[in-house]
């Protein structure tokens, strides 16, 4: 069983903000997400955890081994370097989806995202250390089959685009509807998923389900571990197997 602890970071009052005084150049806005995703990608990074931009004024981590203390400090560093600051809703599950789900609503409760006087809230309970195990935090890396030759040597970049995003829509959709898991788009032709407890049949499942809806072939490295960077290095290490050994699935475990 996994027990995947996810934080969803919230920036406060994001909404209003971007239009006070008068609304603000849409290539400062961009650069201001930017930098605060690479911020809270090396904050949480330090600590082993994993950040996903999902739409930048939102944000999801996967946060395995990070207590409340931890996310505190990542919040006063936010509040320090930035015009805006961050609330943080934690939960785990066995489930990312319920986990996330969870975060959300604590983070509702607290007020709404645009309400100006709902400022780095601070919720939920991290995994207590007693409680932790080496199997937490199953990743799954997926990679499109020969994308260079089939869309980016073939295709103009924008078409190109559009088939990889095909790829990873479908993917997406699959991986929550099916499995709870939390599935996302990491640059290239690469989306890491946050998964229960999978196993191969599951993922060849996925992996046939994208190429009969989209038509576009994928393969998937899958690692399990205590942290999120333990796990994703091994899900990077097994989509190297499935590179040089040709195969679709394959699992690499501490």
């Amino acid at each position: 069983m996994t027990n995947t602890q996810v934080t969803l970071i919230q920036i406060d009052n994001y909404g209003p903000w971007t239009v006070t005084p008068e609304p603000r150049r849409e290539v400062d806005l961009q650069t201001l997400q930017s930098r605060l995703y690479a911020d809270l990608s090396q904050l949480f990074g330090n600590r082993e955890g994993y950040v996903f931009f999902s739409r930048f004024d939102n944000m999801i981590a996967v946060t395995n081994g990070l207590d409340a203390d931890d996310h505190a400090l990542i919040q006063e560093s936010v509040a320090n370097r930035y015009p805006v600051t961050v609330s943080l809703g934690i939960e785990a599950d066995a489930s990312p989806a319920a986990a996330l789900g969870t975060a959300s609503t604590q983070l509702q409760e607290a007020g709404s995202a645009q309400d100006a006087a709902r400022t780095e809230i601070l919720r939920g309970d991290p995994i207590p250390e007693p409680a932790r195990t080496g199997e937490d935090v199953q990743i799954a890396h997926f990679d499109v089959n020969d994308a260079t030759g089939k869309y980016t040597d073939q295709l103009n970049e924008f078409d190109s685009f559009i088939r990889i995003e095909q790829g990873y829509a479908s993917l997406m959709q699959h991986m929550r509807k099916a499995h709870e898991a939390l599935s996302f788009f990491v640059g290239g032709d690469n989306v890491i998923a946050i998964c229960p407890a999978m196993d191969e049949e599951d993922y060849r499942e996925a992996i046939d389900h994208v190429r009969e809806d989209v038509e576009v072939e994928l393969k998937v490295g899958v690692g399990r571990a205590r942290t999120a960077q333990a796990a994703g290095m091994d899900a990077k290490h097994a989509l190297e197997t499935c590179r040089h050994e040709e195969t679709a699935v394959e699992f690499r475990t501490q």
